[in-house]
C-alpha cells in the first residue's frame, strides 16, 4: 500500500464511575484521515479540513502521535497526513484521540503493521498528553480496540477489553461551548474521602458487572460519579435538568461525556433514545441554548480502513 484513508471514530470516557480508565466507542461520529507514504524522508500535515487546527507536526496531536511513532523504527520514506475533522476540539468526545489514534493506525497499516494495539494505544498517549496536561488512555483505548474498555493502569499499559450489551447505545448532546481537557481537569479535586472513592469503586465493580450479566437495572443503579461530576457540572450548561429530562423518560444513565461539554444517556432501545432526543432538543431549544445532538451504538470495531492502493 502506498496510501490509506482510515475512518476513526469518537468515544466517550469516564462513565461517570470509572474517571480516566473507562472508555466506549462510537459508530456516528469520527475523523476521516489519510496518509500516504512520500520519497522525501519526515512528516507532513498537507490538510485539515472540518476545523481550524495547526498542521505544526510538533503542535498537532496527530504529528506528535506520529512521530512518536517513527522514533520506534527506520524507514527510508516519509509520510503526508490529510484531515477531514468531523468532531469539534474540546467536544468531550474525544476529537484529538480520533486524530492520534487514526494517525498512527493508518501510519502501521502502511507500514505492514509491526507495531501491537497496545503499541499504538501508547504513540497515540503522547497527543493526549499535548493537549490535557497528562498522560490518559481512556480515549484512545477505545478506538483502538474497539467497544468498551478499561484501563487498569498507564505505567505498565494495560487495556482490558470489556463486553457490550447488544442492545446498548449513547445519546450525545453537546451544547455549542468548548472546553478545553486541561481546564476541566483542573477542577477535579485531588484529594477524595474514603467513603466517596469506597462508594466509586463499589459503582465501577458493579458496572463492570452489569456489562457482563446485560443487567440494565445494575447499570443504572452503578453509573453515579460520586467524585468528579459535581465540581465538572457547573460548567456545562442546564446539565442537571438535562439529566433529569432522561432519568424521567427511561434512561439507563447520564452524565458527563469525558471532560464535557457533551452529556451522554445510556438508552437500551431505539425508541427511547429518539423521545430523550427530542426532550433534550426542546429544552435546549426553549433556552436558546445551540447544541448538536446525535444517537448511536457503541462500535465494536473500533478504526475502519475506508480505502487503500
Amino acid at each position: 500500500m502506498e496510501s490509506i484513508k482510515v475512518f476513526s471514530p469518537g468515544s466517550i470516557t469516564n462513565l461517570s464511575c470509572g474517571y480516566d480508565i473507562l472508555g466506549m466507542c462510537l459508530e456516528s461520529r469520527g475523523d476521516e484521515i489519510t496518509v500516504s507514504k512520500t520519497s522525501k524522508k519526515g512528516l507532513t500535515i498537507k490538510s485539515i479540513s472540518g476545523f481550524d487546527l495547526t498542521k505544526d507536526i510538533n503542535k498537532n496531536v496527530s504529528g506528535i502521535a506520529a512521530q512518536s511513532l517513527l522514533s520506534k523504527i527506520n524507514i527510508d520514506h516519509g509520510f503526508e497526513i490529510e484531515i477531514n475533522k468531523g468532531i469539534k476540539p474540546g467536544s468531550g468526545i474525544g476529537s484529538s484521540a480520533a486524530s492520534s489514534a487514526g494517525t498512527v493506525y493508518a501510519i502501521n497499516q502502511l507500514l505492514d503493521s509491526p507495531f501491537s494495539l497496545l503499541d499504538l494505544v501508547k504513540f497515540s498517549m503522547e497527543g493526549e498528553k499535548f493537549v490535557s496536561g497528562a498522560y490518559h488512555a481512556d480515549n484512545v483505548a477505545p478506538i483502538i480496540f474497539g467497544g468498551i474498555t478499561l484501563v487498569r493502569t498507564i505505567d505498565d499499559l494495560d487495556i482490558i477489553p470489556l463486553p457490550t450489551p447488544k442492545d446498548l447505545e449513547v445519546v450525545i448532546v453537546r451544547p455549542n461551548i468548548e472546553i478545553k481537557t486541561a481546564d476541566s481537569r483542573k477542577v477535579v479535586k485531588k484529594k477524595v474521602k474514603i467513603e466517596k472513592m469506597t462508594q466509586q469503586s463499589a459503582n465501577l465493580g458493579s458496572f463492570v458487572s452489569s456489562l457482563y450479566s446485560e443487567d440494565y437495572d445494575l447499570m443504572s443503579r452503578s453509573v453515579i460519579d460520586q467524585i468528579v461530576e459535581p465540581d465538572r457540572a457547573v460548567l456545562i450548561p442546564e446539565f442537571k435538568k438535562i439529566k433529569m429530562i432522561s432519568k424521567g423518560i427511561g434512561s439507563i444513565a447520564a452524565g458527563i461525556s469525558g471532560s464535557g461539554p457533551s452529556i451522554f444517556t445510556l438508552s437500551n432501545n431505539r425508541v427511547t433514545s429518539n423521545k430523550i432526543l427530542d426532550k433534550i432538543s426542546d429544552h435546549y431549544n426553549s433556552m436558546d441554548i445551540n447544541f448538536d445532538g446525535f444517537i448511536s451504538k457503541v462500535n465494536s470495531g473500533g478504526i475502519k480502513i475506508i480505502e487503500s492502493k
